[in-house]
C-alpha cells in the first residue's frame, strides 16, 4: 500500500511561561499510514494523542524529525503550495460546541472553507454545503439553524459536514465521540465508516476507549507520555496485547457482565501519568509499570518489531499474560 503520511522520529515540544523548562508533548514517534485505512491512536489524557493528531495536519510544527504528506515535506512547500498541501488534510475537534461560531447559520459555517477559496459563486457553495449536510444525516432546514439549536451529535455532524466540503484525503478524529452520548456514539462510528467508503478517506482515530477504536481500526497505536509503547493490527492488540501498559487498558474496559461472570482481573495502574515536563528515565511506562526491573530505569527499551506488524517498546515484551510476567 501507498504510505499517505510518514513521521520519523517526530518530536513536538512547547517551552514554558519564561523558557525554563521544556513540554515534551510529543517525543520520538515513527509510523507510516496506509491509503484509505483506520489508524487509531489510543491512551490516557496527557499522552500527547492530540498533539500528533494536530502535528498531522500541520497545525503544529514539529520541533524536531521529519513528517511527509503524499511523500512531501509540508515544510519544504512555498506558502501558496503549503496551503494548497493543507486542504488534503483535516481534522475534527473533540468539542462540537467550540468548533462552531454561535453567530453563524449553520449553512454558513459549511460554506465557509469554500469561501475561503473563492470556489464557484455563492449560489454553488450554498447549494454543495446543503448537499453535505444532507450526506452527513442533516436535513436541509439545519441549514438555517444556529449551532444553539442544534443536539451535540448534529453539531458533530455539522462539523464532519464542513470538513468533507473541501474532499480531503485524511480526516484526524480527535476524540470525535467522546462528548457524544452513548445511545449515539454507534450511529456516528457508522457514518464515518460510510463515508471512508464513498470517499476514499483515511482515518487518524484518536480516543482514549480501546472499545471505539478497536472498533473502527484496521491498525492501533498506544502511545504514553509521548511515545508510542505499541503498535499492531486492531484484533492482535485487543486479543494479545504485548506490552503491560496495552494490558492495563484492556483490563480498564467495562464489562456488561457480572463480576463472577468475568474471564479477566482488572490490572489496577498504580499513580498519575508522569509529567512530560520531566519523564522518567529509561521505560517512561516504568513507574507505574508492576513488572519494571533494574534494566527498564537504566536502558530506554528499543522499538522493534517483535512480529511482522507488530511493534513494540518493552524490555519484556511478550511476556506479560494475563497480568503475569512468564
Amino acid at each position: 500500500m501507498t504510505s499517505i503520511v510518514e513521521a520519523k522520529d517526530l518530536r513536538v515540544h512547547f517551552s514554558t511561561s519564561g523558557g525554563a523548562e521544556t513540554v515534551k508533548a510529543v517525543d520520538g514517534v515513527s509510523f507510516a499510514m496506509n491509503r484509505g485505512e483506520t489508524f487509531g491512536v489510543i491512551g490516557e489524557s496527557g499522552s500527547g494523542k492530540s498533539t500528533l493528531g494536530r502535528a498531522v495536519v500541520c497545525l503544529l510544527k514539529p520541533t524536531a524529525g521529519a513528517i511527509r504528506l503524499d511523500d512531501a515535506d509540508p515544510y519544504a512547500l512555498s506558502g501558496a503550495a503549503f496551503r494548497k498541501n493543507r486542504r488534503d488534510y483535516q481534522i475534527v475537534f473533540q468539542d462540537p460546541n467550540a468548533a462552531l461560531n454561535p453567530r453563524m447559520r449553520i449553512r454558513d459555517s459549511v460554506r465557509e472553507p469554500l469561501d475561503i477559496l473563492g470556489e464557484g459563486t455563492r449560489a454553488e457553495r450554498n447549494a454543495r454545503a446543503v448537499a453535505v449536510l444532507d450526506r452527513v444525516g442533516l436535513r436541509a432546514e439545519f441549514a438555517e439553524r444556529y449551532p444553539h439549536e442544534l443536539s451535540g451529535g448534529q453539531k458533530q455532524r455539522v462539523n464532519i459536514a464542513r470538513v468533507l466540503t473541501l474532499r480531503p484525503k485524511l480526516v484526524v478524529c480527535d476524540e470525535v465521540v467522546a462528548a457524544l452520548d452513548v445511545s449515539i456514539q454507534a450511529d456516528m462510528l457508522n457514518l464515518f465508516a460510510d463515508l471512508q467508503r464513498e470517499f476514499g478517506l483515511t482515518y487518524l482515530f484518536i480516543t482514549h476507549d480501546l472499545g471505539v477504536v478497536s472498533h473502527i481500526s484496521d491498525r492501533v497505536a498506544v502511545m504514553y507520555l509521548g511515545k508510542f509503547m505499541e503498535m499492531g493490527g486492531a484484533d492482535d492488540i485487543a486479543e494479545r496485547p504485548l506490552h503491560p501498559y496495552t494490558e492495563a487498558l484492556l483490563s480498564a474496559e467495562p464489562v456488561p457482565l457480572p463480576s463472577h461472570l468475568r474471564s479477566g482481573q482488572r490490572i489496577v495502574l498504580q499513580g498519575e501519568i508522569p509529567s512530560p515536563i520531566s519523564p522518567p528515565s529509561g521505560c517512561r511506562f516504568r513507574t507505574r509499570c508492576p513488572f519494571a526491573e533494574d534494566i527498564c530505569a537504566s536502558s530506554e527499551p528499543e522499538w522493534r518489531e517483535l512480529e511482522p506488524g507488530r511493534y513494540v517498546a518493552c524490555h519484556f515484551a511478550g511476556q506479560v499474560t494475563k497480568g503475569r510476567k512468564s
